[in-house]
């Protein structure tokens, strides 16, 4: 794949399978840029501890930085049950199960069109 120039949707279903490939848990892709223009798409996961977040994060940043993907932004560490990666058309949130029932995301953005939906 390298070379080949990949659109926003493509990366983001490859962010999907990354996640998938490290055991993350209820894999949410939410085509989110009819509704706001800070993305065109958040993947949203599920780790169950903080070194599970840690690997998942790492594991994007490095697949994902080979297909031509750069992180623009990092918030948030594995230790808190959250942790954001921006890539700019796309937005990865990495949640502990407990943090994730407690912000709902899916909710907030309850608007937007569910691209893929793994459990």
């Amino acid at each position: 794949m390298k070379g080949v120039l990949l659109d926003s949707a493509q990366i983001a279903k490859a962010a999907v399978d990354i996640a998938s490939d490290k055991k993350a848990s209820d894999i949410l892709l939410l085509d989110i840029h009819e509704i706001t223009t800070i993305a065109d798409y958040f993947v949203i996961c599920s780790a169950s501890n903080p070194r599970q977040i840690q690997a998942i994060a790492e594991s994007l940043n490095e697949e994902l930085g080979k297909i031509g993907a750069k992180a623009l932004f990092r918030e948030g560490i594995a230790e808190t049950g959250w942790m954001l990666l921006d890539f700019g058309d796309i937005i990865i949130h990495i949640f502990g199960n407990k943090e994730r029932e407690y912000y709902r995301l899916e909710r907030l953005w309850s608007e937007a069109k569910t691209v893929v939906y793994l459990q």
